[in-house]
């Protein structure tokens, strides 16, 4: 990761990852909170399921942004449309608006991230530093060796 949007995704991602988690626990222990679950055995699935997606986009993998970008988007689309259409029928209420901005964020997130690796131009350099990348990457700076070079033989 070489820049702050791709640091400040990663977060959000992660911090998101948390609060879905802590959501699914208070319902599941009955406690009162402002969001709820859309439905609890496949939020546990997709909690779980997204832990090696994270790993690859901090890893800068894009087969884990694809699969993080499907996984949320069947998981959070689905209820995103369902939350939209309904608050176009019967108006828009706080329990409503609630559901729409978190499943909002849940698809808007991943999508950022995928793009964000789709279109980053440090992904496909090497494993090493940027010195090491310099190095080996700008062949126009190689040394030229003159004809002065193989007389310097200093003898003891």
């Amino acid at each position: 990761m070489t820049s702050l949007f791709s640091y400040l995704l990663t977060f959000f991602s992660v911090i998101f990852w948390l609060f879905r988690a802590i959501v699914t626990l208070l319902y599941q222990l009955d406690a009162d909170f402002f969001a709820t679950p859309l439905n609890v055995t496949y939020e546990i699935i997709v909690l779980f399921a997204t832990l090696p997606c994270l790993i690859l986009v901090v890893k800068r993998n894009i087969v884990g942004a694809a699969a993080y970008l499907g996984l949320y988007v069947a998981y959070f689309g689905n209820a995103l449309y369902i939350n939209f259409t309904g608050a176009q029928e019967g108006g828009f209420t706080i329990a409503n608006s609630t559901d729409m901005m978190l499943t909002a964020i849940g698809v808007l997130i991943p999508l950022l991230t995928f793009f964000d690796i789709l279109f980053n131009k440090h992904r496909t350099l090497g494993k090493g530093t940027k010195k090491g990348d310099w190095f080996y990457t700008n062949e126009q700076f190689d040394r030229e060796f003159d004809e002065r070079a193989d007389r310097n033989q200093y003898k003891i």
